[in-house]
């Protein structure tokens, strides 16, 4: 083998070595975000689908994925938060007792984004008929909050103190220490019952996007590229890969589909691409997958896709 060859061979190594220690290696870093759940609120497999995507789990070719949720660990602090509170909030609290912190409390506080039953219908878990929990801080927005304080089974977490509601307002920032900071900010979305929010999460040296449900981008009053730029990482909403994905007028339930983010970055370069992570995918979304060759080929180009288990250091 030629010593160029050599060379290039050596950089490659090094360069997957690193990208493995900054998704794996949650242990050298002191903050970070961990993914712990990538699919839509109604996870994968999802409810009475027969069709390929759903048969490849049942037939033993595709894992179980629990849905869209991030874990936030600051060991500094020795403190543990929740973005979103979702279905599968037993396997994800324990997530992050068994394999990043036990520090004697389920969780240090859990961030909504909104009234969809993939974001918020964990909570019961808090309740009487199962961990009857202690003024478990929740972080919401107005809409959100009085969603939860007059609806019911919700209203009994509050009545029960079972959970402590902070209420949040849009794009001021939330202290969780003097170096990690969120900052909730408002987007257009399906909102039926609350608001909808992203985050911004900032640690001592980097800093995250976090957008599991928008409608179209063109519908959001900022730019979603000048956006990404200000950032470390940018997990973004990625129901859909394409129009006609599903058998029903996609535009009840917009989403930006990923060929259309991924057009949006066309010109950028390859390095600002990696910087987003594609996260919250319908079952019928091929990147939820393994392996697909649109998912291949998206990630050619420099994007990349949630899996649970990745680790982002702050």
């Amino acid at each position: 083998m030629k010593l160029s060859q050599l060379s290039c061979l050596f950089s490659f190594v090094i360069f997957f070595s690193c990208l493995n220690k900054e998704h794996n290696k949650a242990e050298f870093n002191t903050q970070y975000l961990t993914v712990l759940g990538v699919a839509q609120d109604a996870g994968y497999p999802q409810i009475d689908c027969n069709k390929s995507c759903c048969i490849n789990y049942y037939n033993g070719k595709e894992d179980k994925k629990l849905v869209s949720c991030l874990g936030l660990v600051d060991k500094n602090i020795n403190k543990k938060y929740l973005f979103d509170a979702t279905p599968d909030i037993i396997e994800q609290t324990q997530l992050l007792k068994s394999n990043h912190i036990d520090n004697g409390r389920i969780i240090d506080g859990v961030f909504l984004t909104h009234a969809h039953i993939g974001h918020y219908t964990g909570l019961m878990h808090f309740g009487r008929e199962a961990l009857g929990g202690t003024g478990i801080p929740i972080y919401t927005m107005p809409k959100m909050e009085s969603f939860l304080k007059q609806n019911g089974p919700w209203s009994q977490l509050v009545t029960l103190k079972n959970i402590k509601i902070h209420t949040l307002k849009s794009d001021s920032t939330v202290h969780l220490s003097s170096k990690l900071k969120v900052t909730p900010f408002l987007v257009p979305h399906r909102d039926e019952f609350s608001e909808t929010v992203g985050y911004k999460i900032q640690g001592e040296s980097k800093s995250a996007l976090f957008i599991p449900d928008i409608n179209k981008w063109k519908l959001w009053k900022k730019n979603i590229v000048e956006e990404v730029k200000k950032v470390d990482y940018a997990f973004l909403d990625a129901t859909f890969f394409k129009e006609g994905e599903i058998p029903r007028p996609m535009s009840e339930v917009p989403h930006p589909f990923i060929e259309e983010t991924v057009a949006l970055f066309d010109k950028e370069s390859k390095n600002l691409k990696s910087k987003i992570v594609f996260i919250h995918f319908n079952h019928s979304n091929p990147a939820l997958l393994k392996k697909h060759r649109l998912k291949d080929s998206i990630q050619k180009l420099g994007f990349r896709f949630a899996k649970k288990g990745m680790n982002f250091p702050l």
